[in-house]
């Protein structure tokens, strides 16, 4: 079968049919309980008692909001079909619930957020459906309204099924464009049908940055340091430094001082022009008003 994101876009091929569909296969529930487990494990959230109030990105009908909900945290849930979060609803999900493109940003207020999760969903940012639609620019809008709306230190946990390696480092690169320091996460990176991958972001300045935690491996347990090193196929944590490119500073195009206003006058008056006589106004600033 074709991946669903190619067949179209996700508010058409999540209809009411696939919605339904997808809610009440067992096997899908049973994935999506354990992956939700993971991501909540590795947002690695203070075990106080506190509730945090945590973002589901790419919801559906709140199967992952479950997990958040059974765990004792609010959260608020974003998707672009509206048949699956009408399925959401008859569902009686805990969570609130924002029909949304994440492609265009989060709009939320700053800081307010104490973690994210997001469970297949991501990779849609890299398809254009439509002719308005530009991937890097979608996914620059994403991560940056992401990164935006954490509370510092705080972490965003993205599971994701990248098509190929160039998918992974465009959804990264954004990322870190954004803000964001961190990595990815593979569990069982040896197994073709087990194999997960998680991008893990932590929100705020390098000396709010936690080290990764390490891939499960096939067994279930934690992978040891030999499992680490060697090729990238069986790498099961990626780091990636923070790396927000500067901004531009402003550059005078013309260029043009009293050195070259003078030089320039001279030229003129060699080529025999009527030049007025240099003073200590030439090639002065003016004021924007007098």
């Amino acid at each position: 079968m074709p991946r669903p994101e190619i067949q179209a876009p996700p508010e058409i091929f999540y209809n009411e049919a696939e919605a339904r569909k997808y809610t009440t296969s067992s096997r899908i529930i049973e994935i999506q309980a354990k992956i939700s487990e993971r991501a909540l494990e590795l947002l690695a959230l203070p075990n106080d008692g506190v509730p945090r109030l945590l973002l589901d990105i790419g919801c559906g009908s709140g199967l992952s909001g479950e997990t958040l909900s059974e765990n004792g945290h609010h959260w608020i849930g974003y998707d672009i079909s509206q048949s699956m979060l009408d399925v959401a609803l008859e569902r009686e999900a805990e969570g609130d619930l924002l029909l949304a493109d994440m492609g265009q940003g989060l709009g939320l207020r700053p800081g307010v957020i104490d973690g994210a999760i997001s469970i297949s969903a991501v990779q849609w940012l890299c398809y254009a459906d439509k002719s308005s639609h530009e991937p890097r620019m979608r996914l620059k809008a994403f991560f940056g309204s992401l990164y935006r709306c954490l509370a510092r230190g705080a972490r965003a946990v993205l599971q994701l099924y990248a098509e190929n390696i160039n998918q992974s480092e465009m959804i990264m690169s954004y990322a870190m464009r954004a803000g964001f320091a961190g990595g990815v996460v593979v569990d069982w990176p040896h197994s073709s049908k087990a194999r997960k991958a998680y991008l893990v972001l932590t929100c705020g300045p390098p000396s709010m940055q936690t080290s990764l935690p390490k891939g499960r491996g096939e067994d279930g347990e934690m992978c040891s340091d030999d499992d680490e090193s060697g090729d990238d196929e069986s790498q099961t944590v990626g780091i990636y430094d923070r790396n927000r490119p500067r901004k531009k500073l402003k550059v005078n195009k013309k260029g043009k001082g009293r050195e070259w206003v003078l030089k320039k006058k001279e030229q003129m008056r060699r080529k025999g022009h009527d030049i007025p006589p240099d003073t200590k106004y030439t090639a002065r600033k003016r004021k924007a008003r007098f």
